[in-house]
């Protein structure tokens, strides 16, 4: 049986702040730093033992991965970075409250730009202080694939190739893997392992640091999903996501 366990980053501090937060590379706070220790605890508890590892560019993901393979003493094995499981880019919204931008915009159409599947925000301009395409971790990357703004379908587009192409293989060689990355990019994958429709999508929500198992067959099958953790706990996380894009 092959296993990979999909963990969204610890708390960060826009995440406290209930900022939109997409490319922007804020770091870990103190409770995503502590959520991310208790990730490992549960993932070693369920005696998981992984041989790869594969996270994106922003270091809130890579953070919370580096704790949990300390505290699992695997940092020895090997890491892969990608751009291509960075967080959905929100454009324009990146850096905004959430609540605020609700009262500003309303519930509604603040839940299209969250959640719909093919609605992206506005771009930011090129000349925009918050234009990625200006940061230097993507200088090897061609500018036309560095988002000024994305929808959950964009973020699908590039991380489940990424999935196939570069996860699965890797997955045929070591048994068991990690790949910490982010709400949107993890639910892009999510979405093609379950075939969850595009309506359908908008109701998962995936909260901060609780390991989510997948189990496949030798032909890579899906065959089972599961989180590792106290369901109560789970509910009141995922419950907390939700209200993230509701007025105050």
């Amino acid at each position: 049986m092959k296993k990979v366990v999909l963990l969204r980053h610890g708390e960060s501090t826009w995440n406290k702040e209930n900022r939109f937060t997409g490319w922007t590379d804020v770091d870990l706070n103190s409770t995503g730093i502590e959520e991310a220790h208790e990730a490992a605890k549960l993932m070693m508890d369920a005696d998981l033992c992984f041989g790869m590892a594969f996270t994106s560019y922003l270091k809130r993901a890579i953070k919370t991965l580096n704790v949990v393979l300390e505290d699992m003493d695997l940092l020895y094995i090997p890491v892969e970075k990608s751009w291509r499981l960075n967080e959905k880019h929100y454009g324009m919204l990146q850096g905004l409250n959430k609540a605020e931008t609700v009262e500003k915009y309303g519930e509604e159409q603040v839940l299209i730009w969250r959640r719909s599947y093919d609605v992206a925000p506005n771009e930011i301009p090129e000349n925009d202080e918050r234009n990625t395409r200006k940061d230097p971790k993507y200088a090897d990357i061609d500018p036309k694939l560095v988002p000024l703004t994305e929808s959950l379908k964009n973020c699908v587009e590039r991380a489940v190739p990424y999935w196939n192409d570069h996860i699965v293989p890797a997955l045929k060689k070591h048994d068991q893997i990690i790949v910490t990355a982010h709400g949107n990019s993890l639910r892009g994958i999510i979405k093609y392992l379950k075939n969850i429709s595009d309506s359908e999508i908008a109701s998962l929500n995936l909260p901060t640091a609780m390991p989510y198992v997948f189990e496949f067959d030798d032909n890579m099958n899906l065959i089972n999903d599961y989180f590792l953790g106290d369901p109560d706990d789970l509910a009141k996380r995922m419950e907390a996501v939700a209200n993230q894009g509701k007025a105050k």
